[in-house]
């Protein structure tokens, strides 16, 4: 009789194996990888084989999704950190601004409104899964986001730097929606919400964000002086960055997503040489293509058709408001006005700012937010509520945001190149 593990290690490898050699062919489909790991990980599931069991006497292992997610969104919000390369001033971080400062929160309580009249849910609750599904993935969102440093498209940079951020500054109304859960008596906790969940602790995770990447960068530069390491193990530098920025500011009560985030960009600015974030960026994209494929099996395994069926129209419900309403008005709203970082006499065009609206992909974020809320106070109906509308949109998204990121880029991307032939270099920024 063959060890189960051996044919769970002959599964990935020759999945592992599968994807590589047919990453040519694959990219020129119009569907992402995540939607192959998502029907392969269903496959490998109750409904399948059965090799991976993240239920137990069925009982959901939320702490093990919580930890597993958790590691893989702070590399990719540092991976995000890494490649931008913009200045730190207001005009050039605008479009950011505009879509963590106007769209997050519009998301949010658009989600949450649908939440309370729509879905039985009480404001607590209802923030509660808009804060869930608010953010926007780093992890499968490659396709539309910063290719690399050199990239400076603006749509581009706005998916990269929201992706970055709004995993972290969703935070507060986690929180929020878990403290109105316990207590619905918001005057109990609402004053000390505002002063350590949304203040002290995004000002304590870009403090700690910057002093502890200085400060690692500084010793790396002071080490390789003396004797330069081995240049195998350099690009494990990053990773140091991102644990001790991780947990030093989870110690002193601060955002990790955040601080790590802006660790990558104060590391891409640290170093005299140019080419070492460079290098840390292509092995920790190396790390991202196998943790997306752990995350979205795992997504797959945990899959269950009879209760994604139950909360079928409730899902459903939110996945329409949020991908063809919510989403595309608050990034409407949000680029009103926007002008050219090229050219202040042009303004944003309106294809821009739909593809804004529709690449609002949610994945691993969402995932870790649940995982969280389950070990902080989401149970009973509520949490299975919750969690299979959370699950359902996540696969709507990998489905339906992984089937038209390609065409939509390349149509893009032809646009683009079309109009910079047709417009003076001054003027170009966007497309008709």
């Amino acid at each position: 009789m063959v060890d189960i593990y051996i044919i769970k290690l002959l599964v990935i490898g020759l999945l592992l194996l599968a994807v590589t050699l047919g990453s040519g062919w694959i990219a020129r489909l119009p569907f992402s990888f995540a939607l192959i790991y998502l029907l392969v990980g269903i496959l490998l599931g109750p409904y399948g084989f059965e090799l991976i069991q993240f239920r137990k006497e069925g009982v959901f292992n939320a702490d093990l999704l919580e930890r597993i997610t958790e590691f893989v969104v702070i590399v990719s919000v540092f991976s995000c950190g890494l490649k931008i390369v913009r200045p730190l001033k207001f005009w050039a971080w605008d479009i950011t601004a505009r879509l963590i400062g106007f769209l997050m929160p519009i998301s949010i309580f658009g989600i949450a409104i649908v939440g309370k009249l729509f879905l039985g849910m009480d404001w607590g609750a209802a923030i509660l899964l808009g804060a869930i599904l608010a953010p926007t993935d780093p992890v499968l969102a490659s396709e539309v986001q910063l290719t690399d440093t050199n990239d400076q498209d603006e749509l581009r940079f706005g998916l990269t730097s929201e992706g970055g951020l709004n995993d972290a500054l969703a935070f507060p109304f986690v929180y929020f929606g878990i403290n109105a859960l316990k207590d619905n008596n918001w005057d109990n906790w609402f004053k000390q919400w505002v002063t350590v969940s949304l203040i002290w602790e995004i000002v304590a995770a870009i403090g700690m964000g910057i002093i502890v990447a200085k400060a690692i960068v500084w010793i790396d530069k002071k080490v390789q002086k003396r004797r330069h390491s081995d240049e195998a193990m350099e690009d494990f530098v990053a990773i140091g960055i991102i644990l001790l920025t991780y947990s030093l500011t989870e110690i002193v009560n601060g955002y990790g997503f955040l601080a790590v985030f802006v660790a990558g960009l104060v590391a891409q600015r640290s170093y005299s040489n140019p080419e070492k974030p460079l290098e840390q960026l292509e092995f920790l994209e190396r790390m991202e293509k196998l943790m997306e494929i752990g995350t979205i099996l795992l997504l797959g395994s945990i899959l269950l058709f009879q209760p994604m069926f139950q909360y079928a129209t409730q899902s459903l419900l939110v996945i329409f408001s949020l991908f063809l309403i919510i989403r595309p008005v608050g990034a409407w709203i949000s680029t009103i006005g926007k002008r050219s970082p090229d050219s202040s006499r042009q303004i944003m065009r309106m294809p821009t700012r739909l593809l804004f609206g529709w690449f609002g992909i949610r994945g691993v974020g969402s995932i870790y937010y649940l995982a969280y809320a389950y070990g902080n106070g989401l149970k009973g109906q509520l949490g299975e509520q919750i969690g299979w509308i959370t699950y359902t949109t996540i696969v709507a998204s990998v489905i339906v945001h992984g089937i038209s990121s390609t065409p939509l880029m390349n149509w893009y991307e032809r646009r683009i190149a079309k109009h910079k032939d047709a417009t003076p270099p001054a003027t170009v920024d966007e497309f008709e």
